[in-house]
């Protein structure tokens, strides 16, 4: 096993509550949040900043748990307060997001840089309860995050001039491989997706937690770097070599009786949709041990049972190792169930997946 550093962050003990640095420009915002969360058992919110630079100022001091970060501010915004953040004083981030399309692209900007989740912003006062609720669980969830130094966290290839990027069917016998992430999934998808070969020889679906609205911004950054296609999933899509589909947020992902992409709202599962469990099983009564599960970090156990089924299928299960993941969730509860075949960092995920594909053609009849 390769263990690598760890944050520099010190998470919160149980008996202490999580101490939480507010920032954002909107003096209501700032006032609101902090009356919100103070009144919530597990949170101290210990200060408040009107900017990024203010914050920076204020975080050596304060020694916050985690902090909130509104995108737009002055004199210093919210993508690049998270660089200095990274680099200075690593520790959980939660952005705080504007739905709109531009908000979704920056947002997927920071979920990459390392930000750890993010709450969309309330459009109506009359929103901000629920919106709190939201916020008060993934701060508490944030704290236990690991958070690496940007300086170890693999910097993303430099976006390629645009070249046409080849698509094929899929053929008899060619593998399947399911990629599935939740917090810090960004990133890591980030890292494995661009490092996966054009020529790879097996179609890439891919199910990242996350709402509607941010889906097809994070398919866009991951095919700029990617020479795979990276696209969100329609409805009729069909499993090709050559691409990698995402799953939209707020949908469930299946295959058809005809083998194509079908969408539905469904109750979600584990609390999630687009659900992993939901994806994998579906692909796995149709291509059997042909799939190759990849399940990356992420809170919960969403995964566990498709790979379970997988597992005992014959299939490939291959889970990120502790020492990198954000949240050591998802991959563990696939080990605490005996159904990984190989463990290892996120450096290694797709030399892993590579070495999958190949071991499955091998293994396939007529090859």
């Amino acid at each position: 096993m390769v263990s690598l550093p760890q944050s520099s962050s010190v998470s919160p003990s149980p008996a202490q509550p999580v101490r939480v640095l507010v920032v954002d420009d909107s003096a209501f915002m700032r006032f609101s949040i902090t009356q919100h969360l103070n009144g919530r058992a597990g949170i101290q919110v210990i200060g408040s900043a009107r900017d990024g630079q203010e914050a920076l100022e204020l975080i050596p001091t304060l020694q916050p748990d985690v902090v909130t970060l509104d995108v737009e501010m002055p004199r210093l915004d919210g993508i690049s307060t998270l660089r200095e953040i990274m680099v200075r004083f690593p520790r959980p981030v939660v952005m705080l997001s504007s739905l709109t399309r531009e908000g979704a692209v920056t947002t997927i900007q920071a979920l990459t840089l390392g930000a750890v989740d993010f709450i969309t912003k309330p459009e109506r006062q009359l929103d901000i309860q629920t919106v709190m609720d939201e916020a008060a669980a993934k701060i508490v969830r944030a704290a236990n995050a690991r958070v690496k130094p940007f300086a170890l966290i693999r910097p993303a290839a430099q976006p390629k001039p645009a070249v046409e990027k080849t698509v094929r069917p899929l053929k008899t016998g060619e593998p399947i491989v399911l990629i599935g992430s939740s917090t810090g999934g960004p990133r890591a998808l980030n890292e494995v997706v661009p490092a996966l070969p054009a020529s790879l020889p097996a179609a890439v679906v891919i199910v990242q937690h996350m709402p509607a609205g941010f889906t097809h911004s994070l398919a866009e950054r991951l095919n700029a770097q990617s020479k795979l296609l990276v696209r969100e999933a329609q409805p009729g899509d069909r499993l090709m070599v050559g691409q990698a589909l995402l799953a939209p947020g707020g949908f469930h992902m299946v295959l058809d009786e005809n083998e194509q992409i079908a969408l539905n709202q469904n109750m979600p599962v584990h609390g999630v949709r687009p659900a992993i469990d939901v994806t994998l099983t579906s692909l796995v009564q149709r291509y059997g041990k042909r799939v190759i599960s990849v399940i990356l970090t992420g809170m919960g156990s969403d995964g566990t049972n498709g790979s379970v089924l997988l597992h005992s299928l014959g299939g490939t299960v291959i889970a990120e190792h502790e020492s990198t993941c954000v949240v050591w969730g998802m991959p563990r509860s696939v080990l605490e169930k005996q159904a990984v075949d190989v463990v290892v960092p996120l450096p290694d995920v797709a030399d892993a997946i590579q070495k999958a594909v190949q071991e499955k053609l091998a293994m396939s009849p007529g090859r």
